[in-house]
Order: C-alpha cells, then sequence, then structure tokens
C-alpha cells in the first residue's frame, strides 16, 4: 500500500510538472502560431512526455494488480 501511495505520488508531481509546460507553451498561440505547430512542437519537447509519463503512474498505482493479496 505504502509503495502504490509513493508511486502514485511521483505520477502526480510529474504529471503536474509536465502538464505545466505544456499550458505554458500555450503562449505560443497569441504569437501567432497554429495549432498543428503548437502540437508538433510540444510533441518535441522531452519535458511534455512527463504529463503522459505521470498519467500512466497514477494509473498503474490506482488500476494496478496488487501483489501483496
Amino acid at each position: 500500500m505504502l509503495f502504490r501511495g509513493a508511486i502514485y505520488l511521483i505520477g502526480f508531481g510529474l504529471s503536474v510538472a509536465g502538464g505545466i509546460n505544456i499550458i505554458a507553451y500555450m503562449n505560443l498561440l497569441p504569437m501567432g502560431y497554429s495549432y498543428s505547430y503548437y502540437f508538433l512542437y510540444i510533441g518535441r519537447r522531452p519535458e511534455c512526455y512527463l504529463f503522459i509519463a505521470g498519467l500512466i503512474l497514477i494509473w498503474f498505482s490506482i488500476y494496478g494488480t496488487n501483489s501483496e493479496e
């Protein structure tokens, strides 16, 4: 149970860090860039992958199999 809680908190931290970067890069849109360029840009930025990695860790901590049983 403690391991799952730690994985959940790590996943939450990663998803927050990645989500903040994704939101921060939305400043490209008022500068005149298109949505397609925005999505291509954040797809190439490694810090934006933290959001996806965090969501995967959160999903694993909630719905993963329990090896203790």
